[in-house]
């Protein structure tokens, strides 16, 4: 059992396993209206990234679930990012954790009990990290390899950060640069090397806890975390959910430092075209534009950065607070401007 590598194991790995955007919608879209209830501040009526539920007049508890297949083959590397992944749920909404609940699914029979052991510890290790504990969970026989966290955070009502608050005048910024998909895809080709691996497991575990920072800078209007349906796929829940459109300067988003040459080999993952399948009637792309420039931008990303919108005239202090923090590919990328809601891509 120990020769087997964990990514074997999964049809998918990371964020990339999520169901494609449009399939998502056709799943919701003829949910029934909930009841009403005043303090629920944040639903399921915007893509947003976490529940919110305001307690009293000082409080909020954010609630949020996020788990997935294998990205990689260490456990305790896979561990990690899972639980960074889903804390970052708490951050993207101006939160900070306060606990979490392990979500475990092993294939019985097919992966030893020490990876199991090293998965739990790498989750446990981010929580640490995070100053919040694993607090129990649950956990299933499966026919493939899935662990992650449902978190809960806290915050004042004046800290919410939604993906719907983006104004015109707004600069936008990526924390974190993108191409975890391609780099994963790479992996389980095997043909990632040695140093680009080290990159996204840094990347990967890199906590967002700047985003409860930012919650509590009026002049940051909205946040949210680019996963999944890569940065132009959650770019386009923010421009939908405030009304806006959003214009991206490719050039300026960052990458990680081998994305560019890995996809121009061809290492991209299938969730990239689904992606593009799903919301490029909503994009507006320069027609020199090379394919594979268009796939980096719909790349899934698996914990990846927060794309913020904030106050123009102050998003060189924003920035310059966001890269101390740590986060060194940091990088102003486009504004909001008048129109459509959408995307343009400069």
């Amino acid at each position: 059992m120990n020769s087997i590598r964990l990514t074997e194991l999964a049809h998918g790995g990371g964020c990339g396993c999520k169901l494609a955007p449009a399939v998502l919608q056709e799943l919701l879209a003829n949910k029934a209206p909930g009841m009403p209830f005043a303090q629920l501040l944040v639903g399921n009526e915007s893509s947003d990234d976490a529940a919110v539920w305001q307690v009293d007049e000082r409080t909020c508890v954010i609630a949020t679930t996020d788990f997935f297949m294998p990205v990689v083959d260490d456990p305790y590397d896979f561990g990690r990012i899972a639980a960074a992944n889903a804390l970052s749920d708490v951050y993207a909404m101006g939160g900070k954790p306060i606990m979490a609940l392990a979500i475990l699914g092993m294939p019985l029979g097919k992966l030893d009990p020490e990876s199991v052991r090293a998965i739990l510890a790498g989750g446990e290790s981010i929580c640490a990290e995070a100053g919040i504990p694993i607090a129990g969970g649950h956990s299933i026989d499966s026919a493939e390899p899935i662990y992650g966290l449902a978190a809960i955070g806290l915050c004042t009502p004046a800290e919410v950060r939604r993906n719907t608050g983006a104004r015109v005048g707004d600069a936008l910024i990526l924390t974190k640069g993108i191409g975890v998909g391609i780099y994963s895809a790479a992996f389980k080709k095997q043909a990632l090397a040695k140093d680009a691996y080290d990159e996204m497991i840094a990347s990967t575990t890199l906590l967002n806890r700047i985003g409860h920072e930012l919650a509590q800078d009026a002049d940051v209007h909205a946040i949210t975390d680019v996963t999944g349906f890569g940065l132009l796929g959650h770019g386009m829940e923010m421009a939908r959910g405030s009304s806006v459109r959003l214009r991206i300067v490719e050039a300026d988003v960052p990458c990680l430092s081998q994305a560019k040459a890995l996809i121009q080999a061809g290492y991209a993952t299938g969730a990239s075209a689904r992606n593009w399948t799903s919301y490029g009637d909503g994009v507006a792309l320069p027609d020199a534009l090379p394919p594979w420039r268009r796939d980096l931008l719909t790349d899934p990303q698996t914990s990846g950065g927060l794309l913020v919108a904030c106050d123009g005239r102050q998003a060189g202090r924003i920035l310059a607070t966001i890269k101390a923090a740590g986060y060194p590919l940091a990088s102003i990328i486009g504004s909001v401007v008048e129109g459509a809601p959408g995307i343009h891509v400069a």
